[in-house]
């Protein structure tokens, strides 16, 4: 029996309807059912080892998938480009891609289709560093976070975004497991690389976190694990790639692509077609349609959706500064494909729980649900049995790009010659990110160096300068920074310590951005317990005057999310 008739025959048993089929060396699916689920169960049981990947196209009934969320703009600012490359997708693998691309002599552009970079899942999850000890030994997961995780010291510094070695507990709630789970951890921390594993008692636990559940026993604790501002370290990479010559095209959708005889000849976007030599496909959630453009796409992208919930600060001085990534018990969250989330300190100084799972057929579904909330608060009071929702002071959503096979897509195009794939970046993808990054560059100038040599930007400078943030300095430096500029000592948000100086540094970076959602992903304008019911109209004021812009132009997520609009009489 040839391998795709072992798969049909597995397949046909459990949904018969469905026709299963071999398409470019992948399992391809096809027919309709009527349950989410049931499609994504179908994709996940049709991967094998025998193929390259699964195309899953079997459609929901009564489900019509809504056009890609763009910007209402539609000009020609950009048309007939020539570029070396063109990145897809500004979240955070798409702009460290940029700056690492910026080390040569290239003409470099990124096109994200919101208003900002990190609007996405680089902007709406937890923020930590992994240690891998959830993952499979022979992933590419696990072997970009092994490269990835000790370079974050040096990179936050070299780059000025947060991060904090937090490192990261799993604890267990009964001593049934010690031995079993001793044994199993200790030999994926070996498989996988991972160093300094140690026992921690639940009594010394408690004495570092009394509120957490009396009935932990024991945990282990990895010194690897780490926290990190993920917008922050996003924006990091952009402002430093826009100094060093790089371009980033804000409200920029790729609607086409023009493919001849295995080579992508231009890219047609909502603002122009563009002309690149090579195409670095980072779109996330729409990897696979834009792998589709490219004449390329050997996987399936099948959303999956994540709440997480960010407590008032006053809740460290309750419950501990924590990082518990996984809580031992009865439970387990293997077939849900998520650690099952966890209590996270952020390098804020909140507290962070979750995410949840919960697959969909909506690409951009970032809407939040009382469900998903109870959800994870529910689960993780078996962390913290006092915790509560009263906690919260905001909560969000984000989405994550599964493929079936539930690994990374890091490789040059099988059919296309001059296309990369940066795809299928779930977690550890922030973490993975830095050195991902490095792996695309690389892919892209060993294809440029064919046609002729590509030589090193000696003008590349690593070093960025984030916004100086008052909260963080003593009075004596407040003080010295007062007395050079006056607009340091004019508070603006007063939940987190936001001065005007601040947001008008934040305007001044090298990435150009005016909205409310943007200054407030730079500064934390509004990322306190009253979420911008008090500054917001400071901010909307000082981006108003800073850049010279009528209020009413002033918008609150980007092209036509504004915040005052005209009132009826007004011309």
């Amino acid at each position: 029996m040839s391998n795709i008739k072992k798969i049909q025959h597995k397949l046909k048993k459990i949904y018969p309807k469905i026709k299963v089929d071999e398409k470019d060396e992948c399992v391809h699916l096809t027919g309709e059912l009527d349950r989410w689920e049931d499609i994504v169960s179908l994709g996940q049981a049709a991967v094998s080892k025998d193929f390259v990947g699964v195309l899953n196209d079997v459609k929901l009934k009564n489900f019509v998938e809504p056009d890609i969320r763009q910007s209402a703009i539609n000009d020609k600012k950009y048309d007939g480009s020539n570029l070396d490359v063109l990145i897809i997708g500004g979240g955070v693998v798409g702009c460290a891609a940029l700056r690492e691309l910026t080390r040569y002599d290239l003409k470099v552009a990124l096109a994200e289709k919101e208003s900002d970079v990190a609007c996405a899942a680089s902007g709406r999850n937890d923020g930590a560093v992994h240690v891998g000890i959830d993952l499979h030994g022979k992933s590419k997961k696990l072997s970009y976070l092994m490269r990835a995780n000790p370079l974050y010291e040096n990179l936050s510094k070299e780059l000025d975004f947060k991060f904090e070695r937090t490192g990261q507990y799993i604890a267990f709630s009964s001593w049934k497991y010690l031995v079993v789970g001793y044994l199993l951890l200790k030999s994926r921390a070996k498989r996988n690389g991972i160093k300094g594993m140690k026992f921690i008692s639940g009594k010394k636990l408690k004495q570092h976190s009394p509120n957490i559940n009396p009935k932990t026993k024991f945990a282990f604790f990895y010194p690897s694990g780490g926290s990190v501002c993920p917008y922050g370290m996003t924006i990091a990479f952009a402002d430093n790639a826009v100094f060093n010559g790089g371009q980033v095209w804000l409200n920029t959708c790729v609607t086409g692509m023009t493919v001849e005889n295995g080579k992508i000849i231009s890219v047609q976007t909502n603002r122009g077609e563009v002309f690149p030599k090579v195409v670095i496909n980072a779109a996330g959630v729409y990897a696979d349609k834009i792998a589709e453009m490219a004449n390329d796409r050997f996987y399936t992208i099948h959303p999956r959706r994540g709440t997480n919930s960010i407590l008032d600060k006053s809740s460290v001085e309750h419950y501990g500064k924590l990082s518990i990534s996984m809580y031992g018990n009865h439970k387990s969250n293997a077939k849900l494909h998520t650690k099952g989330g966890g209590v996270v300190s952020t390098v804020d100084g909140n507290l962070l729980i979750g995410p949840d799972a919960v697959e969909t057929p909506l690409r951009e579904e970032m809407a939040t649900t009382a469900k998903s909330v109870n959800t994870v608060v529910d689960r993780q009071q078996d962390i913290l049995p006092k915790l509560s929702a009263r906690d919260i002071i905001t909560y969000f959503t984000g989405v994550r790009a599964s493929t079936y096979e539930e690994d990374f897509v890091i490789q040059m195009g099988r059919k296309t010659k001059n296309f990369v794939h940066a795809a299928g970046i779930q977690s550890p993808g922030l973490s993975a990110a830095p050195v991902i990054a490095q792996d695309v560059s690389d892919l892209t100038v060993k294809y440029l160096e064919q046609f002729s040599p590509v030589v090193k930007n000696s003008n590349f400078n690593p070093v960025r300068k984030g916004v100086t943030e008052l909260r963080n300095l003593t009075l004596a430096q407040r003080d010295e920074l007062i007395k050079k500029n006056p607009d340091y000592g004019e508070i603006v948000c007063r939940c987190e310590e936001i001065s005007k100086g601040e947001i008008i540094d934040a305007l001044n970076l090298p990435l150009k951005v005016d909205t409310v959602d943007a200054i407030k992903r730079r500064t934390r304008a509004g990322m306190g317990r009253c979420q911008g019911g008090f500054c917001q109209p400071r901010v909307l004021k000082i981006i108003a005057e800073t850049v010279n812009k009528d209020y009413s132009d002033i918008n609150k997520k980007g092209d036509g999310k504004i915040i005052l609009g005209k009132t009826k009489g007004e011309e």
